[in-house]
């Protein structure tokens, strides 16, 4: 069942999924369409999920589900990724790829290699005080407080120099 992102317990599990690129308004609208629908009928065994989704900086999908409701299953998370790989065919974009980072430069959000971001620290064109995206949480409250930081108060930090 569709609600409110809101309205989810903090415990909620939370899945983000990463752009290689910014979405297009077309391609937002007929994601948004696509994820109301799964998850308005989206189960587990029978039962209904109480979940919800939120597409930020037109670059990133993030669905949630409040397990003190019902809790996922295997097959219930592999419905979800299928959803996900269907719109990286459909739209030519990567999705899945746990080896890109993003991280923001002025108002711009920059997806990068792994190895690009770590050559990028050790020339210190990213540095502790770069806004990352920490796309490794897993529930709702770390999201809402964790997600956006800078790179010293994330995982990214032991790619970046001692200044």
């Amino acid at each position: 069942m569709l609600v409110n992102f809101d309205s989810l317990e903090d415990t909620s599990k939370i899945w983000i999924y990463q752009s290689n690129r910014e979405f297009s308004a077309s391609e937002i609208n007929e994601i948004s369409r696509n994820l109301e629908d799964f998850i308005g009928s989206w189960k587990r065994h029978g039962d209904d999920l109480k979940a919800s989704y939120q597409i930020k900086y037109n670059q990133f999908i993030v669905i949630a589900v409040d397990e003190n409701y019902n809790e996922v299953s295997g097959c219930s998370i592999d419905a979800s990724v299928n959803l996900i790989r269907k719109f990286e065919q459909k739209f030519a974009i990567d999705l899945t790829n746990k080896l890109n980072i993003s991280f923001k430069d002025n108002n711009s959000i920059n997806v990068v290699s792994l190895a690009d971001f770590q050559n990028y620290a050790k020339q210190q064109k990213i540095t502790s005080n770069t806004v990352v995206f920490n796309n490794m949480i897993t529930n709702k409250a770390d999201f809402e407080q964790n997600w956006e930081v800078t790179a010293d108060k994330s995982w990214h930090k032991r790619f970046i120099l001692n200044e």
